[in-house]
C-alpha cells in the first residue's frame, strides 16, 4: 500500500466516523454517468469504460449494505440509449446483461427490473426476468435495474396500465376521472410498493436528471459528483450521505 492509498483510507474512515447513521437514506437512486469519458481520458475504448462501470456496481452495493440502505435504483440504460448505432448498443447491452447476471448470482440482492421490457431485445428480457425470479426470496438490498428506462415513458406506461386495469373492470371514464389521484397513478409505476428515493446521485459532473425517476424524485435530495462513474470511490459515496444528512427536508412546508 502506497502513501496515497493510506491517506485515502484514513480520510474515508474519518468521513464514515462522522456520518450520522440515523440520517441515512433508505432509497438511493444512482445515475451511472461518465463511463465513456472515463475510458477516453484513460486512453481506452467505450466498451472498456462500460466494463469498468459495471464492475463498480458490486462495490457500491457493498457500501450501501454497510450503511443500511434498503433500496438502490441503478440507471443502466435509458430509452434514449436505445437509439444508438447497433455497433455501440450491442456491446453495451451485453455488458449490462452480464452485470445483471452477476447481481443475481451474488446471492445477497433482490433484483427488480424497472423499464419497458418490450423495447429491449428478447434475450435481454429473458436475462432480466430470470434474475428477478432467481432473487425473489433474497433478504438483502432491493436493487432496481433501470434498463430501457425513461421517466416520461414510465408515467405514460403507468397511465396506460391504469386505464387498461379500469377498463377491464367496466369503470366509465366519468367514474375514473373522479377517483384518479397521485396514489392511484403511483400504484401503476414500475416502483409501485417501494419508497420514493430519498437521495439521487449523479456522477460525472452533469447537473440534470435527464428524465430519471421524474415522478418519484419530486421530494428527493440531489447530489452531483464530479468524478466519472468508474472512478467513484467509497469516500465519494460517504460524502454524498454526509451531505444528505446535513440537509433539512421540509417537503414543501
Amino acid at each position: 500500500m502506497n502513501v496515497r492509498d493510506l491517506v485515502y483510507r484514513l480520510y474515508a474512515r474519518r468521513v464514515e466516523g462522522r456520518l450520522d447513521h440515523d440520517q441515512v437514506p433508505k432509497h438511493i437512486g444512482v445515475i451511472l454517468d461518465g463511463n465513456r469519458r472515463w475510458a477516453k481520458a484513460a486512453g481506452g475504448t467505450a466498451e472498456q469504460g462500460h466494463e469498468a462501470g459495471a464492475s463498480k456496481i458490486q462495490e457500491l452495493l457493498g457500501w450501501c449494505s454497510e450503511t443500511k440502505v434498503e433500496v438502490v435504483t441503478l440507471w443502466m440504460l435509458s430509452t434514449d440509449n436505445l437509439d444508438r448505432p447497433q455497433e455501440q448498443l450491442a456491446p453495451l447491452v451485453a455488458i449490462i446483461e452480464n452485470a445483471v447476471r452477476d447481481l443475481a448470482a451474488d446471492g445477497r440482492w433482490r433484483v427488480h427490473h424497472v423499464g419497458t421490457l418490450d423495447l429491449l431485445p428478447a434475450h435481454t428480457q429473458t436475462v432480466l426476468k430470470e434474475a428477478e425470479q432467481a432473487t425473489i426470496g433474497n433478504q438483502g438490498i432491493l436493487v432496481n435495474v433501470a434498463v430501457g428506462y425513461g421517466g416520461r415513458q414510465e408515467i405514460a406506461d403507468a397511465v396506460s396500465s391504469l386505464l387498461m386495469d379500469h377498463a377491464s373492470k367496466g369503470t366509465t371514464f366519468e367514474e375514473l376521472a373522479e377517483i384518479v389521484d397521485v396514489d392511484l397513478i403511483s400504484s401503476h409505476l414500475y416502483t409501485r410498493g417501494q419508497p420514493d428515493p430519498d437521495l439521487v446521485i449523479r456522477t460525472s459532473g452533469e447537473q440534470r436528471l435527464s428524465g430519471f425517476m421524474l415522478w418519484q424524485s419530486a421530494h428527493s435530495e440531489y447530489y452531483f459528483c464530479e468524478v466519472f462513474w468508474p472512478a467513484f470511490r467509497k469516500v465519494d459515496f460517504l460524502r454524498a450521505l454526509r451531505d444528505y444528512a446535513a440537509r433539512h427536508r421540509r417537503y414543501g412546508t
